[in-house]
């Protein structure tokens, strides 16, 4: 089972560690495509600061992150999982996992990321700024930057997928239909105290940090989708696994939650 997880726009800077190598990363294939968004990144984030900001999507408030862009190559490294610290980072609660359960998540999870295409659970990088859907000067839009290269990797997943990644993050490495097949893509329900339960935002991410850690810490084997049910089930939610709408589309999975 693989499970692809979203980045965190907020991310918390390492204070020491090694200096980024990007061969240090899992698939180093991506190492050209990787420094050279790197290159292209710090770049603009040294540049003129307004067109940067503009490029970046940032607003006056964040001028800081440009100085965190430009220091990329010489700034301290993290795992992954502490760099990340949005709520569904937050929910997983990686800092209180054992070395076994952190070891369940590294072979079991890709970290989709718009600077590194993607990186393991516990991959050593630096803190930056850089969204799925920014276009940079002289690379162009990041979703044709990736696209090839990241759907080709997925394309050789045997096993079945769990995709948590936002719209944004997938566009950047689609799916093929092949891989479709034995995709679910889950969706998170609020049940209400009267009518059908309703798609929810607040709880979708926190959510599926909650699941992630189920899974860290489960001992029971989860190598089908319908495994992956079962352990949903475990959290006291409802799972309804919900088959392909057409050829070329991923499963579905209504995940229902209770009421806060």
């Amino acid at each position: 089972m693989l499970f692809l997880l979203p980045p965190s726009e907020g991310k918390t800077a390492p204070l020491d560690g090694p200096v980024f190598d990007a061969n240090s990363l899992h698939f180093p294939k991506l190492s050209p495509k990787r420094n050279t968004l790197l290159k292209g990144l710090i770049e603009v984030s040294k540049g003129d600061a307004t067109a940067a900001l503009k490029v970046l999507g940032l607003t006056v408030g964040q001028l800081d992150l440009l100085t965190v862009n430009s220091q990329l190559l010489r700034s301290p490294c993290g795992p992954a999982f502490e760099v990340y610290t949005g709520v569904l980072y937050s929910e997983l609660a990686p800092e209180s996992l054992t070395k076994e359960q952190l070891s369940r998540l590294d072979t079991s999870v890709w970290i989709a990321s718009a600077l590194f295409g993607f990186v393991g659970f516990s991959d050593y990088i630096p803190a930056y700024r850089m969204s799925g859907d920014v276009t940079l000067p002289e690379i162009g839009s990041l979703t044709l930057f990736w696209k090839q290269d990241l759907s080709a990797m997925l394309d050789k997943v045997s096993g079945p997928i769990v995709d948590f990644r936002s719209g944004t993050y997938v566009k950047l490495g689609p799916l093929s239909k092949d891989v479709c097949a034995r995709t679910v893509v889950p969706r998170v329900l609020q049940r209400m105290p009267d009518g059908p339960p309703k798609l929810i935002t607040h709880f979708n991410k926190a959510t599926k940090g909650r699941l992630m850690r189920a899974y860290a810490i489960s001992d029971r084997d989860v190598t089908s989708l319908d495994e992956f049910a079962a352990l949903v089930r475990t959290t006291g939610a409802d799972a309804d696994l919900i088959p392909p709408a057409g050829a070329g589309k991923p499963w579905t999975m209504d995940i229902i939650v209770g009421a806060p």
